[in-house]
């Protein structure tokens, strides 16, 4: 008897006529060995951002639910392709947008949450040899209209879908052919991982690595879905993101990763006095703007302190906004910021069971002339703060200095 697979292309994978006809292929094999399928698409490559532009030609501030109606419709030109190019192989298939499953989400448009996704429709249907092709990155909310999902919906939407289709495995393919060490276009020494744990891929993608978006991951830990990363354009096997206990013995360290898009903040001479945090990060939230990294330094003379934070350096302009608005109620002397920094973070489950890992990191950086301006740690991970200048540096030293360049 053979698995329910759900297999995820990007835009890139079906850019053409001639990428989703190799879909079709690739979908072909796996029901020839006899195994039940559902494909995910995305939009074809660079359609989104026309549809955006079109938006924007008309009204930069529109309403977001007449937004997702526009962007959303990238989508179903690919389901219909892609089901058409399986007819043309003899496949029977049928295509579907989020409303009709329904895929149902939260009214958050443009950023919507799926909430739940009736699999019992598809189930059935794939149970008789049928492929079901849905559209990615759309559902549907309580008032019926249509809903994007946002940054990295296509991901969120197969993972969803593999856990209500109760799948065996969940295929995402791409333009890379599985996880990384490190960024291999920056690091020529890093290795494609065999298998990855659930929680180290969610830290790698929080962190910067862009093969799967971390709200996709999260939904496949939360289900237990078992992921793979592997190539659209050639045959070789990807990596398999599993639970933990897959994993005979865990390395050290499993991977590096890095983002170049942070701006770090510091509040300089801050009154030192009880709720000073929630006054500064309370309207930073309630503006939508993510903190990362938080140090807050000692009180030398118990009436003031600094306090750093990183956020996405697109978010930089909105946060002086909203910290010149507090400032009289926060009190403190002024904001300064830094732009050209980076985040390098160090990760493994093995650190649970590894003491020095910390020290090997910070003794390679100080080897290197690179100086940390902040250290952030949780159980399986080590970020710090340095200088972008020092990004492509500090990621090839930390490789070798873990015996990654041989993993």
């Amino acid at each position: 008897m053979g698995q329910t697979i759900v297999m995820k292309f990007g835009g890139t994978s079906v850019a053409d006529a001639e990428r989703i006809a190799n879909v079709a292929r690739r979908v072909q094999r796996e029901v020839k060995a006899g195994n039940r399928v559902a494909v995910v698409v995305s939009a074809m490559a660079g359609v989104t951002n026309q549809l955006v532009a079109q938006v924007d030609s008309i009204d930069r501030m529109p309403d977001q639910a007449e937004y997702d109606v526009v962007v959303a419709s990238g989508e179903q030109v690919t389901v219909g392709l892609t089901a058409i190019a399986l007819h043309k192989l003899g496949l029977k298939a049928r295509s579907w947008l989020g409303w009709q499953i329904p895929i149902r989400t939260d009214s958050a448009h443009a950023a919507a949450r799926i909430d739940a996704i009736d699999g019992d429709q598809l189930s059935r249907r794939m149970a008789k040899g049928e492929v079901q092709v849905v559209a990615g990155f759309q559902g549907v909310t309580a008032e019926g209209r249509v809903a994007t999902l946002g940054r990295g919906g296509s991901d969120t939407s197969a993972v969803a879908l593999a856990a209500a289709l109760k799948a065996d495995r969940c295929d995402i393919y791409t333009d890379v052919d599985g996880v990384y060490t490190c960024d291999p276009r920056i690091v020529g020494k890093a290795q494609k991982l065999a298998k990855v744990t659930f929680e180290e891929m969610l830290e790698m993608a929080s962190s910067g690595a862009k093969v799967l978006h971390p709200r996709s991951v999260e939904i496949a830990m939360n289900h237990r879905v078992r992921l793979q990363v592997l190539s659209s354009f050639e045959d070789k096997p990807g990596t398999l993101v599993v639970d933990e206990d897959e994993i005979v013995e865990q390395a050290v360290v499993s991977g590096i990763a890095f983002t170049r898009n942070e701006a770090k903040v510091t509040l300089q001479r801050v009154a030192d006095r009880p709720g000073v945090a929630a006054a500064v990060f309370g309207p930073l939230a309630d503006a939508g703007i993510n903190v990362d990294m938080i140090v807050q330094s000692a009180s030398l003379d118990g009436k003031s302190t600094d306090i750093t934070f990183t956020i996405g350096r697109a978010e930089l302009p909105r946060a002086l906004e909203v910290l010149k608005a507090i400032k009289r109620k926060v009190k403190f002397d002024r904001a300064a910021t830094d732009a050209e920094i980076s985040k390098v973070s160090v990760i493994g489950t093995g650190m649970r069971s590894h003491a020095g890992v910390a020290r090997r990191m910070f003794e390679t950086l100080a080897k290197n002339g690179i100086n940390i301006q902040a250290i952030s740690t949780s159980e399986i991970k080590i970020s710090v703060l340095i200088e972008e200048k020092f990004t492509e540096l500090a990621l090839r030293a930390l490789h070798t200095a873990y015996g990654l360049d041989s993993a």
